[in-house]
């Protein structure tokens, strides 16, 4: 049993406190709802659909949203760590990112080849990540912890990257045209290059 086999549609509601670790929900569809301070820890939600949808202070980590779709979705001050996003349900084209995330864990989580254009990471731990052949299009990942993540053959043009910290880029793999960088992290781009710095 979960909280939410009542019903398949969900529209307007507040999800506060709830803990459905290691639980299968299934062909849900969710419509401008609140989750607070909820623990979905190896949850599966599987066929299901988010629009609008607000996660707050929620444990999200190592979710499974195979075949779910998102739209105008919001993850704040959360843990989302260890997700593997190919497996969900994208539109194609997409038009601005169906999900964003501020100040929120996002650690050993996948985005491989993914079209993600206008996706927020501000002020979030994104260490170890994986955005290989990924479009990151206007991207913001200001503030952002970027230790151990993977750019290769990643679309980053215009994004933003100011303030970031540990970041790996190799300006000669990586579409990386109009971005925003913050000196002194930016001369870690030059590690890329044939050349020398001396101090």
């Amino acid at each position: 049993m979960t909280p939410f086999d009542s019903q398949v549609e969900y529209t307007g509601d507040t999800f506060t406190g709830l803990t459905c670790d290691d639980s299968l929900v299934g062909n849900r569809q969710f419509f401008d709802c609140r989750f607070t301070k909820c623990s979905f820890r190896a949850t599966k939600f599987r066929n299901c659909r988010f629009v609008d949808c607000t996660f707050e202070g929620c444990d999200l980590s190592s979710i499974n949203f195979e075949g779910s779709s998102f739209r105008n979705t919001n993850f704040k001050n959360s843990k989302v760590i260890g997700v593997d996003w190919t497996i969900a349900s994208w539109p194609k084209p997409t038009l601005g990112s169906p999900i964003n995330f501020y100040n929120c864990g996002v650690d050993f989580s996948n985005f491989f080849g993914l079209s993600l254009p206008e996706i927020s990471f501000e002020g979030s731990s994104v260490k170890e990540v994986e955005f290989s052949e990924a479009d990151l299009t206007d991207g913001d990942f200001s503030n952002a912890i970027l230790t151990k993540s993977r750019f290769s053959q990643t679309n980053l043009t215009r994004a933003n990257f100011q303030d970031a910290t540990g970041y790996s880029i190799d300006v000669t793999n990586n579409r990386i045209a109009k971005a925003r960088f913050s000196i002194p992290e930016a001369i870690s781009l030059l590690r890329g290059l044939d050349i020398e710095l001396s101090e």
